[in-house]
């Protein structure tokens, strides 16, 4: 297959949209970037065939593989990068947590991309991104059709930063760290609306707040999914002694690994205030409850003397004592309303109400 030549830098101003491709976005998209320090190009492709004839012979390749529905195209890409079918069958399941692994002459990396859509009626969603890393070649295969590294290609377009300095190993690094510093957005989203709740855990017992509680709950456990085995990940990469990894990166990795052991003592921070959230709740509920239980306990206590007196006076027996009494009914009534009203000074003096 005729390989093209280097393409020169498209030249794209600051802030241009690099969205590539007019595909419906509920469709596979391919796309392709190839650059080194000299220049830049971006294509994108119908098939893989027409894909791989686009391969940057002389600097980096960055391959996107946006959306896995045609797995025959994925397994034709992969079969021409000699990528094992396990890593296929990883790829192509999203259910997987965060990994590294390394297969000689590629690493295979996954993890997750969270996303927070305040315009979707607070919506957070979740991605699987799948990258393989060679030695001049990045394979980046996201789970949802749409673009998540538009800032990354305009970088390597517009030559900004270090991209088009180093390696294909700093550009996988950089779609990394997209990502993570992408989690510091959800959190501070999360962590919004968790101090929103705390607010309102005292005065609010309904089910609409009930059920709010319970999604973010949900969502800082998905979170937690997604950032807690990428430390062991980023762990791996560090310690990895492979010729696909530089010692240039070692620096940016170790920053990354920070990164992302700070966003998992944010997302423990976001779990004990969903806890302190949850307790308060449950405290305000129970003490709301037993003020109704002793108003109930105290209006019942008042009216047991006062049943049994209207009892017994009640009873149809022919001769009973003060039946015939002239003012009966009023000594009756005074003496059950003397009786309730002695029950509440008490209750005050011993401050139960």
């Amino acid at each position: 297959m005729a390989r093209h030549k280097k393409r020169p830098d498209i030249g794209l101003p600051p802030g241009s949209p690099v969205y590539v491709g007019d595909r419906n976005p509920s469709e596979m998209a391919l796309s392709i970037i190839g650059y080194d320090p000299v220049g830049a190009w971006v294509k994108t492709a119908d098939t893989v065939e027409e894909l791989l004839g686009y391969r940057n012979t002389g600097g980096i390749t960055w391959i996107n593989v946006n959306g896995l529905k045609d797995s025959g195209a994925i397994s034709q890409l992969a079969q021409f990068y000699r990528i094992h079918p396990l890593t296929v069958e990883d790829i192509l399941n999203t259910g997987h947590r965060p990994k590294v692994e390394e297969f000689g002459d590629y690493l295979f990396i996954t993890f997750k991309a969270i996303r927070y859509k305040a315009e979707d009626g607070d919506r957070y969603e979740y991605e699987q991104i799948s990258l393989i890393c060679t030695i001049d070649t990045i394979i980046t295969f996201q789970e949802i059709p749409g673009d998540s590294f538009d800032g990354i290609r305009r970088r390597i377009l517009n030559n900004m930063g270090k991209i088009r300095k180093l390696g294909a190993d700093y550009l996988a690094y950089a779609i990394m760290d997209s990502v993570v510093d992408n989690y510091f957005l959800v959190l501070d989203a999360l962590g919004s609306a968790l101090e929103e709740f705390e607010e309102r855990a005292i005065d609010e017992s309904g089910n609409t707040f009930i059920a709010g509680i319970q999604r973010a709950k949900q969502n800082l456990f998905q979170i937690r999914r997604a950032v807690w085995p990428l430390r062991e990940s980023l762990s791996f990469l560090v310690r990895l002694d492979s010729p696909l990894v530089s010692d240039e990166l070692e620096p940016f990795l170790k920053d990354l690994q920070g990164n992302v052991i700070q966003a998992a003592e944010t997302v423990e921070s976001c779990r004990e205030l969903l806890a302190g959230v949850m307790e308060v709740n449950l405290s305000s509920v129970s003490n709301r409850m037993n003020n109704v239980m002793k108003v109930l306990t105290i209006i019942s206590t008042i009216f047991i003397p006062l049943t049994f007196i209207a009892g017994v006076y009640g009873m149809n027996f022919s001769y009973m004592p003060e039946l015939g009494t002239r003012y009966g009914y009023f000594i009756t009534w005074g003496v059950m309303l003397l009786i309730a009203g002695g029950m509440v000074l008490f209750f005050k003096k011993r401050r139960w109400i």
